[in-house]
C-alpha cells in the first residue's frame, strides 16, 4: 500500500512538472513565435498557450515602441568642422517571426547602425545646416533605417538629434558673427527711422510756411515744455530774436538820418560848399535840410 502511494504521489509530482513546462503565458504586449524541433511552427496571441515540453520552444517578443539612445558620435561636417552629435531612436517590432529568425540580436544590430547612419548623414551636411535643418537630418536618418531594418521585422518610428557639441573656437566664432549681424541690423534700423523722420520733418516745415502761425504755436509749446522743469534755462523764440535785430536796424537808419548836409553862403554872393553840421533836437522832426543865411 505504501509502494501505491509512493507511485502516485511520484506520477502526480511528474505531471505536474510536465503542466509547468507546457504552460505559456503571453503577455498582452508580446507576441509568441513558437518553434517544434528546431522548426518555426508560428506565431502565438497573447493568452494562455501550451507547447510540447523538450520538443517546442516560444520565443516571446516585445511589441511595444523601444527607446534607444545612440551615443555621441564624433563627426566631420562637409566644411571640415569638428562636432559631437546624439541622438535618440524609437523603434518597434512588426513582424516577431523575421526579429527572432533574420537577425540574431536586434536591438543591438539597430543601435551600431544608428551610429553609423547618425556619422554618414551629418558628415554630408555643413555646420549651419546641421543646425538649422535638424528636421530634414532627422528624417534622412529614419529613411536610412527603415530601408535596412525592414527585412528585420522591426520598423523606426522616430530620430531626434538630442545633443550638439561645437568645439570653442567656434562657438566664439558663431558669437562674433551674431553680433556683427546684430549690429548691422541695428544700422539698417536706425537708417530707416532716420530716413523717415527726414520726411516727416519736411512735411512739417512745408505746412509751416504754409501756415505761419504753425511756427509760433510750436515755439510757445516748446516754451511751455522746458517752464515746466523750474530749470534756470532762458529761452529767446527765433520771432524775438528776429524783432531784435529789425529794432537794431532801425535804430542806425535814425541815426544816418540824423546828420545831414547843409549849404553854406559866401561873402561874394555865391554859395559854399555844403557842411554836414548836426541838427538841432527839434531840427530832426524837419523833413528837409535847412539853408541858413552867412553869420547865422
Amino acid at each position: 500500500m505504501k509502494i501505491v502511494i509512493v507511485i502516485v504521489v511520484i506520477v502526480v509530482i511528474l505531471l505536474l512538472l510536465a503542466l509547468a513546462a507546457a504552460v505559456r503565458i503571453v503577455k498582452q504586449y508580446e507576441d509568441g513565435v513558437l518553434f517544434r524541433l528546431g522548426r518555426v511552427i508560428g506565431e502565438r496571441a497573447p493568452g494562455f498557450r501550451l507547447i510540447i515540453p523538450f520538443v517546442d520552444v516560444m520565443h516571446r517578443v516585445s511589441l511595444r515602441i523601444v527607446t534607444m539612445p545612440i551615443q555621441s558620435q564624433g563627426i566631420i561636417t562637409r566644411d571640415n568642422v569638428s562636432v559631437d552629435v546624439s541622438a535618440v531612436a524609437y523603434f518597434k517590432v512588426i513582424d516577431a517571426v523575421k526579429s527572432v529568425v533574420a537577425i540574431e540580436n536586434v536591438y543591438s544590430a539597430i543601435d551600431q547602425i544608428a551610429q553609423t547612419t547618425l556619422r554618414k548623414v551629418v558628415g554630408q551636411h555643413t555646420l549651419d545646416q546641421t543646425l538649422s535643418e535638424t528636421e530634414k537630418i532627422n528624417l534622412d536618418i529614419r529613411k536610412i533605417l527603415d530601408v535596412t531594418t525592414v527585412d528585420w521585422g522591426v520598423e523606426v518610428t522616430l530620430v531626434e538629434l538630442k545633443d550638439i557639441q561645437l568645439p570653442d573656437s567656434m562657438k566664439r566664432a558663431m558669437a562674433r558673427q551674431a553680433e556683427a549681424e546684430r549690429e548691422k541690423r541695428a544700422k539698417i534700423i536706425n537708417a530707416e527711422g532716420e530716413s523717415m523722420a527726414a520726411a516727416a520733418l519736411g512735411e512739417a516745415s512745408d505746412t509751416m510756411m504754409a501756415h505761419p502761425l504753425a511756427l509760433q504755436l510750436r515755439n510757445l509749446q516748446s516754451l511751455v515744455e522746458i517752464g515746466v522743469d523750474k530749470n534756470t534755462t532762458v529761452v529767446f523764440p527765433a520771432p524775438l530774436m528776429t524783432t531784435i535785430a529789425e529794432l537794431g536796424s532801425f535804430l542806425a537808419r535814425e541815426k544816418a538820418a540824423a546828420t545831414v548836409p547843409i549849404p553854406v553862403a559866401n561873402t561874394n554872393g555865391t554859395s559854399a560848399p555844403k557842411q554836414h553840421v548836426p541838427l538841432r533836437k527839434e531840427q530832426t522832426s524837419s523833413p528837409n535840410p535847412v539853408d541858413l543865411p552867412n553869420g547865422g
